[in-house]
């Protein structure tokens, strides 16, 4: 894992127009779009196969997030504002932020001239053809949003050939193609926020970096894991002069900016008294430790330890005191505790300690040297921190490690490779949400493309011989791992056809699954610790 130190010039330097080449501008009906730099043909492709793509995709399988948000949408829709929080018609009850609730009621609008039946609240499981099509339309509409950020960070640059591939591979990235396209969700829209808040602090524009932050915040909050790097940043190289003295003035727009936004969110609900009850929607403690599927974290490694553990303890005297309440429990985070049955148990507070140590390196180097690659460094380890060690991680979540960490995958080898590998686990701890026979070959076939048009590209241009013989063979060890993905797509494949419907090993092949692609995303999160924290900004 070699380390590359390097200088960096300023921003005013780094972004000259007059270092970038001009890609061949698009002179069809998309010049409209010219405020986001000159838009090339291959761009505007891209855009429209994506696009004809995805619609081929609306009837495929759908999970029940469909139906939840659908549910929002009659929540929204049929109810007064005060009863948004309350309703519990549906189980699939409103628990994101206020900003996506009124993003709900925003696109419950024309839904209910479409079809009023989407958001007649009685009409639960509703999936004809017209809520089909209409909540596939807005996934993708919303994901312009996106698009017009990536388009942004390529015109921007100063190597638009590079940065025109990791454009391409967010816009095409399998995740959203998977959770948002097929799954169900709004992932795109809101990551294209993230991007725009990370765009604006690579253009120094700060204070509209922390608006739109404060705004994505009441989106989703799981975006709050970044939150400590934003604070740091913002303070440290928009509040604070280079010797550091606070700038009263640039703290206060700051802090009524911010304010601003969170009023205008959570306003209405202070003023009905209900805050109580929108966070108790928003942070439901009562779940476990792990989501049904593990998600490929630290969680995951040590709950499959305590399964292996259990075994020997059945089966061997080797002394191992068992907790029965364990023995009983699937450790698989339904809702209740997870109950460990050899090692002791994890609770809340310890996740969050472990979570705020890691992310504290981070920061105190991001204080140390507050530009803007340190803070996207900062960002997505700060990310990592909280998917590797947070309470009840969603599998979905990975996507908060692997879209910033995409923006460093140019840098320099190591990162790139850092890049790869946490790319490929990640990607592929993903298949699990996807069980259906027809959609199980097209996410396979995509991601392999996917990964052939990103990945090979970019080992081309930043691929580096290893300098000893040490380095030599633990890259022969990090290819054989990602070669290893063949073999666990087979078996995940072939071992319930071979075994049938048995109880007592159904979850094997998710377990195999989630803790094979832990040990690529526990690796890189080392790689990439180790990178930020040695190199020089």
């Amino acid at each position: 894992m070699s380390v590359v130190k390097q200088s960096y010039s300023s921003p005013t330097d780094e972004y000259d127009d007059s270092l970038k080449p001009h890609a061949p501008k698009s002179t069809s009906a998309w010049t409209w779009l010219n405020f986001l730099g000159d838009v090339s043909q291959s761009e505007v492709d891209i855009l429209l196969l994506s696009t004809a793509f995805k619609f081929l995709l609306f009837p495929a399988y759908r999970s029940t997030d469909f139906e939840v948000h659908r549910n929002w949408l009659a929540i929204t829709h049929s109810l007064p504002i005060s009863q948004w929080y309350y309703d519990t018609t549906s189980e699939w009850t409103l628990d994101y932020p206020p900003f996506f609730a009124y993003f709900e009621k925003l696109m419950s609008i024309p839904a209910s001239f479409i079809d009023t039946k989407i958001v007649d609240l009685q009409n639960l499981q509703y999936d004809a053809w017209t809520v089909i099509v209409f909540q596939r339309l807005t996934v993708i509409i919303s994901e312009l949003v996106l698009g017009a950020a990536l388009l942004r960070f390529i015109h921007d640059s100063v190597d638009p050939s590079r940065h025109r591939i990791l454009s391409a591979s967010l816009f095409l990235h399998p995740g959203f193609l998977i959770i948002d396209h097929i799954h169900f969700q709004y992932n795109g829209f809101m990551f294209g926020i993230l991007l725009w808040s990370i765009l604006m602090a690579r253009e120094g524009r700060k204070l509209a970096s922390g608006i739109l932050f404060a705004v994505l915040l009441n989106f989703k909050h799981i975006y709050m894991y970044l939150a400590p790097a934003y604070f740091v940043y913002l303070l440290r190289s928009y509040c604070m002069s280079p010797a550091g003295a606070i700038i009263p003035t640039r703290f206060i727009s700051l802090a009524n900016s911010v304010l601003l936004v969170f009023l205008a969110s959570l306003g209405p609900f202070v003023l009905m008294g209900q805050l109580p009850q929108l966070l108790s929607r928003l942070f439901p403690f009562t779940r476990g430790l792990n989501h049904a599927y593990w998600a490929p974290n630290a969680w995951a490694l040590v709950t499959a330890a305590d399964r292996v553990l259990l075994q020997l303890a059945k089966h061997l005297d080797v002394g191992l005191i068992v907790n029965e309440s364990g023995v009983a429990s699937t450790s698989r985070g339904l809702v209740g505790d997870t109950v460990f049955a050899v090692i002791p148990n994890i609770k809340p507070v310890h996740t969050f300690i472990i979570t705020i140590i890691f992310q504290m390196v981070y920061l105190i180097k991001l204080w140390r040297a507050p530009n803007y690659k340190s803070f996207v460094a900062a960002l997505t380890l700060c990310g990592y921190a909280s998917y590797m060690f947070g309470w009840h991680v969603h599998e979905k979540a990975v996507l908060l490690v692997l879209v910033p960490l995409t923006l460093l995958a140019s840098e320099n080898y190591a990162y790139y490779k850092t890049f790869v590998i946490a790319s490929v686990a990640g990607v592929f701890s993903l298949f699990p949400l996807i069980f259906t026979p027809a959609e199980t070959l097209l996410k396979i076939v995509y991601s392999l493309i996917w990964g052939g048009m990103v990945l090979y590209p970019l080992h081309k241009q930043l691929y580096e011989f290893p300098s000893s013989l040490p380095w030599v063979l633990l890259e022969s060890f990090e290819n054989a791992y990602l070669y290893g993905f063949a073999l666990l797509q087979v078996f995940v494949t072939l071992f319930p056809l071979l075994t049938g419907k048995n109880p007592d090993t159904e979850f094997l092949p998710l377990m195999a699954t989630s803790v094979y692609c832990a040990v690529g995303l526990i690796w890189s999160f080392i790689r990439l610790s180790t990178l930020y924290i040695t190199q020089q900004y």
